[in-house]
């Protein structure tokens, strides 16, 4: 067999944008899904385990923007599913851009109800759920074909 030929019945292994995998695209597939486990870990822990174990630091804050426990609760279930989803490879695009969506709403509520102090941290966490959900986006499509199926 000539070297360019290739044996019958093999193909070449392909990233999951349908482009061939390479060494570098395997690295930044295995950076993107480091990427994935620190947030759902940040998520989960730093951010959800708080508010829904009513720590006093996160009862303090929802109760100086006037929305109480019901509110905290509920950003922490989200927060927490957000997490999940993000380790879940037919959500994670759709988890992403809602955790997304959440940072947005963060970023708001810590310009007008706390004058800016901490703004800057959901700004830096959209960044890489906005990545995720472009490099992901794909899983969309899964998931949609399985909902029409049911």
């Amino acid at each position: 067999m000539s070297e360019t030929t290739a044996p019958v019945g093999t193909t070449t292994p392909t990233s999951s944008l349908g482009q061939p995998a390479t060494g570098r695209a395997r690295g930044l597939r295995i950076a993107l899904r480091t990427v994935q486990v620190l947030l759902a870990l940040f998520y989960g822990i730093a951010s959800a385990l708080p508010k829904l174990i009513a720590h006093p630091s996160a009862v303090e804050s929802f109760d100086r923007i006037g929305w109480g426990s019901g509110a905290m609760y509920t950003i922490g279930a989200l927060e927490l599913a957000g997490a999940v989803a993000l380790l879940i490879p037919v959500l994670q695009s759709v988890a992403a851009l809602a955790l997304g969506a959440l940072m947005v709403g963060a970023f708001i509520v810590q310009l007008t109800a706390f004058d800016g102090q901490n703004a800057a941290t959901p700004l830096i966490l959209v960044a890489p759920l906005l990545l995720i959900g472009w490099v992901r986006r794909q899983h969309n499509r899964d998931l949609l074909g399985r909902l029409r199926r049911r």
